[in-house]
């Protein structure tokens, strides 16, 4: 991207996808514009639906096609439309519910969808296809979990999963359909094109070199390649708003109703997609997706397999990065007690300047971070465990899946002896901030992990937080919450959580 990229004379570039085998090229769009309303306003595709415009719901949903990290593959998967907004789609390909049927035939998905019955209203009936759709093009032979997984971010009004859940096992039964990218173009304000044959080959051919920039009465969008020049952006425009995978800046447009003047998204910078495992650590660009950055994590710390399986939906998973995830600094984002107590690290960059500092010294106060002008998250590092230590980590909600956490709690264990030779606790929802539970730290490290120590322990939480009460939860309940989850954290490392369930259900 060249010096004049950043200048508001400069001439704008389109935004270029592939849609059902043509490519669109939009020039006239606000930037901020969501793909839902480009679809349903703009082309008049009314299968994609509009429920809740906030990620929550699933009607929206649809599936990008995009280029692995590689270029030489591509990847599928399912996103929310009504908070991603439309230059996000550039060099990718966007797939609807009526890009499936073909000639009059219907795709498997949606044919099993019909010989299943798992359509009642109707009105979230797209989102689960495109849901099932991307399940269907992934995994060839799915359990029920991954089936529940992947439905995990529809919700059905008419409580007809049962018959959703049969035509997801029952999907694969046709014949496979080969061409699922062919389609007739579709009418709209935009320039259409035949893109090369094959999906890798399409999408290389709308890959940019020098990035994006689009501008439109004023307003202006950048999308990067690099890590130079998206410091080199964020020097220029300090006051920009940094756009990762839209999953809170989009609420700012379509709940608050914000205007954004600059927008400066990350989601194409390179370095940022970096995800590799050394000797030492797992390092994490900021820009890689949470569904990519938790498989590599849990396989290294099976004990978050829980808490990740609850983490948001899969299509908030899909688009979410875990570097937005940790700059956003919500004192409720569930991965940061955990990398916290993990020991994560972050490398910070401005300009041609890198720092690097332990995440739990990152939060300084509500919404504060350590966060320079124009600083941006980079990499995020995560030590690989060793021996003998144990990270798990236990959230609680209202809904058991999707939901925001009353509590998040985390913990690494390192015992020796029957003592504690190490310990770390760190807690969301009970402060300002996502912080270690420092009293709680000391009472345990030393003693024998034993009841006495945690009864010592939950005692000291009080000293570490003082709760608030909200729509989510009271101020007693938040602590007591995290003091049992202390105390089922003792009973799983001690093998006695079962014996203790079954004994309360006897009293009970």
């Amino acid at each position: 991207m060249s010096e004049s990229a950043t200048n508001i004379d400069a001439p704008s570039e389109t935004v270029r996808f592939v849609l059902d085998g043509e490519v669109i090229e939009l020039r006239n769009v606000d930037p901020t514009r969501t793909v839902l309303q480009f679809l349903r306003e703009d082309l008049r595709r009314t299968g994609t639906k509009e429920g809740c415009a906030e990620g929550d719901c699933g009607a929206c949903t649809v599936v990008l096609a995009e280029l692995n990290r590689d270029g030489d593959d591509v990847v599928v998967r399912a996103i929310n439309s009504c908070i991603q907004f439309l230059p996000t789609l550039d060099g990718k390909e966007l797939i609807t519910v009526e890009s499936l049927a073909r000639e009059g035939e219907l795709h498997p998905v949606q044919q099993a969808m019909v010989d299943h019955h798992g359509s009642q209203c109707g009105f979230c009936t797209p989102g689960f296809v495109m849901s099932l759709f991307a399940l269907y093009k992934t995994n060839a032979k799915p359990s029920r979990r991954d089936i529940d997984d992947a439905l995990a971010g529809n919700l059905c009004r008419c409580t007809g999963y049962r018959p959703i859940i049969a035509a997801a096992e029952a999907m694969y039964d046709a014949e496979a359909d080969k061409d699922w990218l062919r389609q007739p173009a579709v009418r709209g304000q935009s320039k259409k094109h035949k893109p090369p044959a094959g999906r890798v080959a399409a999408l290389q051919s709308l890959q940019r070199v020098d990035g994006l920039q689009y501008i439109l009465n004023g307003r202006r969008f950048f999308a990067p390649t690099t890590s130079d020049e998206l410091a080199r952006l964020l020097a220029l425009h300090p006051d920009a708003t940094v756009l990762a995978g839209g999953t809170d800046v989009g609420l700012w447009v379509t709940k608050q109703h914000r205007e954004l003047k600059t927008i400066v998204y990350t989601g194409r910078v390179a370095e940022l997609h970096q995800l590799d495992v050394t000797a030492t650590h797992i390092e994490i660009g900021a820009a890689v997706s949470l569904t990519d950055a938790m498989a590599v994590i849990v396989e290294h710390y099976p004990g978050l397999d829980e808490l990740f399986a609850r983490f948001a939906s899969p299509p908030i998973r899909n688009a979410a990065t875990l570097g937005g995830n940790i700059a956003n600094g919500s004192p409720i984002g569930d991965s940061m007690p955990a990398l916290i107590v993990a020991g994560a690290s972050l490398v910070l960059r401005r300009g041609r300047s890198r720092r690097e500092i332990p995440l739990d010294g990152f939060y300084l106060d509500y919404q504060v971070k350590d966060l320079r002008t124009s600083e941006f998250v980079e990499l995020i590092r995560v030590p690989l465990p060793w021996e003998g230590v144990v990270l798990r980590s236990h959230k609680l909600s209202k809904r058991f899946d999707q939901d925001i956490s009353a509590v998040c709690s985390a913990y690494r264990l390192e015992l020796g002896e029957g003592r504690v030779t190490s310990f770390r606790m760190a807690c969301g929802g009970l402060a300002a901030t996502i912080k270690r539970a420092t009293h709680t730290e000391s009472a345990v490290i030393g003693a024998e992990w034993n009841e006495k120590t945690i009864e010592n322990a939950s005692r000291a939480l009080a000293q570490d937080f003082t709760p608030i009460s909200d729509m989510r939860a009271s101020a007693d309940y938040r602590l007591r919450a995290t003091q049992n989850l202390l105390r089922r954290f003792y009973l799983e490392t001690t093998g006695k959580l079962e014996q203790t369930v079954y004994e309360y259900g006897r009293r009970g």
